[in-house]
């Protein structure tokens, strides 16, 4: 079975920037995996990380069950995540335990440490997956390809390859969205919601879909491709 896996650097990051292609791909049949390298629980303007740290957690678990996920998340804290060997193998690890066959992350082009050091630490993750030499709990596993997604805080350098018609699962990504309270509630500075609802309306427009997404392939070359139906078509 083709499986895809998303890692973000905070529990929503997945989600918003892969939701849409995660919940078209479950359709179709796909197994999916999120991980979440952090909860992203220093990110509320008023209540303190061990009580917004509860409301992540939870939110995370709804987000997945409504995609129909897998989740797993690290025990890493929000801003302070670093590109070390212990990180990197607890996701090649996870690589080798759920066997993906397509694995999307954020580009390195971000405002965001916690977001640059993911894209890292994944592509360093992938080496040791990969290598039959290391003997680990799970066998070596390679994947077919990665790809980054598009998030605003990541746009430095982002070249959009592949554009996803979305335009059929693109109701229920909104109502993914909302399954985090970042979303939900009006406490964030920036209107994330209003953005990639937006988003998905302007990259199908320049695509002549419906709703599309964008992903970026490693490394980008020049132009973009359109995929109505899946990454791997």
């Amino acid at each position: 079975m083709s499986h895809l896996m998303v890692i973000g650097a905070h529990i929503s990051d997945a989600e918003n920037m892969a939701g849409a292609v995660m919940l078209k791909h479950k359709r179709a049949g796909w197994e999916i995996t999120i991980v979440h390298m952090t909860p992203g629980e220093k990110g509320h303007p008023t209540l303190p990380a061990e009580e917004y740290l509860k409301m992540r957690l939870a939110d995370a678990n709804v987000s997945a069950e409504f995609v129909g996920a897998n989740l797993e998340i690290l025990p890493y804290k929000d801003a302070e995540l670093q590109i070390t060997e212990e990180a990197e193998w607890r996701v090649a690890d996870l690589i080798r335990k759920h066997r993906p066959t397509v694995i999307i992350t954020h580009w390195s082009g971000s405002l965001h440490p916690d977001h640059t050091n993911t894209h890292h630490i994944v592509r360093n993750a992938l080496l040791k997956a990969a290598l039959t030499s290391f003997e680990r709990e799970h066998p070596a596993h390679s994947i077919r390809a990665l790809r980054y997604s598009e998030n605003w805080e990541d746009m430095e350098g982002y070249t959009p390859d592949y554009y996803l018609d979305v335009t059929d699962v693109f109701d229920d990504y909104l109502k993914l969205l909302k399954t985090h309270a970042l979303m939900r509630e009006n406490y964030a500075s920036f209107r994330y919601y209003d953005y990639y609802e937006a988003l998905g309306t302007m990259r199908g427009a320049l695509a002549g879909y419906g709703k599309a997404v964008t992903l970026m392939r490693s490394p980008s070359v020049y132009g973009f491709t359109r995929l109505p139906r899946l990454l791997l078509d």
